[in-house]
């Protein structure tokens, strides 16, 4: 089974629970990592995610995996928050952080450089508008971007 087909059938199955209970989800992963995989399901909500919530979804989620089995390979099931340091990854999340500061990596270099900082100003035509202060407003194309997260300032 591929990595996109499981991470849609996590995501049909988990989406009716978390609308429910007021929980985001953030992202769902399925890796390879050495010789064992990883389903990791990433929640949030409005005042932060708690460890009863990670633990209540996992039980839930535990149960219709096992039930449906549509993972036929063996995996370990983490759910969490996705940090303070974030990834921001919907269009949605673009908007809601708008103002804070991100770090953008890229898949190749533009303008000599890989990894962008600074204030995020957006999402506007599929381009990360992005606040580099000295270095000036830069529009990064949303498919050259392999990561835009987060970042904490400790001034």
């Amino acid at each position: 089974m591929s990595k996109k087909r499981v991470v849609d059938i996590v995501e049909e199955i988990v989406k009716p629970f978390l609308n429910e209970n007021d929980l985001e989800l953030v992202d769902i992963e399925f890796v390879k990592e050495g010789q064992h995989r990883y389903l990791r399901v990433y929640l949030d909500k409005e005042n932060g995610v708690s460890l009863d919530d990670c633990q209540e979804v996992s039980v839930y989620l535990s149960e219709k995996l096992d039930k449906l089995d549509p993972i036929k390979e063996n995996y370990f099931l983490e759910v969490s928050s996705p940090g303070v340091e974030r990834p921001l990854k919907k269009a949605k999340d673009f908007e809601k952080y708008k103002g804070k500061s991100v770090e953008a990596r890229l898949y190749h270099t533009l303008n000599g450089e890989k990894v962008f900082e600074g204030k995020l100003l957006g999402l506007k035509e599929n381009k990360i508008i992005i606040d580099r202060e000295a270095k000036g407003i830069i529009e990064i194309p949303k498919d050259k971007v392999s990561l835009v997260k987060l970042l904490i300032n400790f001034e």
